[in-house]
């Protein structure tokens, strides 16, 4: 049996309700997405509540909303946020995205989304919610990200590299441009499997960067040391 939380150095998630447990995923969007003045921050899809704790670790001036359509997951976020230093500072809404109303321009928005786009469903229906794009896709992201974006601000989000021009063409229908990307590799020579993306109004250069995660296994390289050192134990 899988444990039923994942430590880290400054708070402690629990997962065991959730369908997509702590992954590297969420770990890599929490500690890259772009976090400068960002004062309202939304999380979309927030699960454990992983990404929206980190970004709240990140920058203390941070009020940050966080969005969840499943019940049990959103009931162990707020469990998660509410043991964290940084309780004040989020709250969690049990909500479907495509519903969520609100008055607020955020600075930053992330999300980590469903990745399956053309696999087929899998039988466990809460796994299926949290991993395919029947209830969060791209077209819906970008088309209500755009209007609730700060002139300024930055959509960040983490994808399947195979799914990064079907992503990037669908933030160009609503004027969302790329404007730093980074590929992610698991070790080198192997294929980029991940691409991070931060999103905003102004059409800009894009800023091209890669990061490799180990030189072998379970020997990280100094920059996913450099990414992620704040956060987990071991590093």
């Amino acid at each position: 049996m899988s444990n039923p939380y994942f430590q880290f150095k400054q708070f402690t998630i629990w997962h065991d309700k959730c369908a997509m447990k702590v992954g590297t995923d969420g770990v890599l969007l929490g500690a890259w997405a772009e976090t400068e003045n960002s004062q309202k921050i939304l999380d979309i899809g927030t699960g454990t509540g992983l990404i929206a704790i980190m970004l709240a670790q990140r920058y203390s001036l941070s009020q940050i909303t966080a969005i969840e359509i499943d019940e049990a997951a959103a009931a162990q976020a707020k469990m998660n946020i509410a043991r964290s230093p940084w309780t004040k500072r989020i709250q969690v809404i049990c909500n479907d995205f495509s519903l969520f109303q609100t008055d607020n321009k955020y600075h930053l928005i992330v999300s980590n989304p469903p990745y399956f786009v053309n696999a087929l469903n899998c039988p466990d229906k809460q796994r299926n919610m949290a991993r395919h794009t029947c209830e969060l896709n791209y077209e819906l992201l970008f088309r209500r990200s755009a209007h609730l974006l700060e002139d300024q601000g930055r959509i960040c989000i983490i994808i399947p590299t195979e799914a990064e021009k079907l992503v990037i063409d669908t933030a160009w229908k609503y004027k969302l441009y790329p404007s730093r990307r980074l590929h992610v590799f698991t070790k080198p020579g192997k294929p980029s499997r991940r691409v991070l993306i931060a999103f905003g109004h102004q059409e800009q250069k894009c800023m091209e960067e890669t990061l490799c995660i180990e030189i072998e296994r379970n020997q990280f390289t100094p920059e996913y040391i450099a990414l992620t050192r704040e956060f987990y134990l071991k590093m």
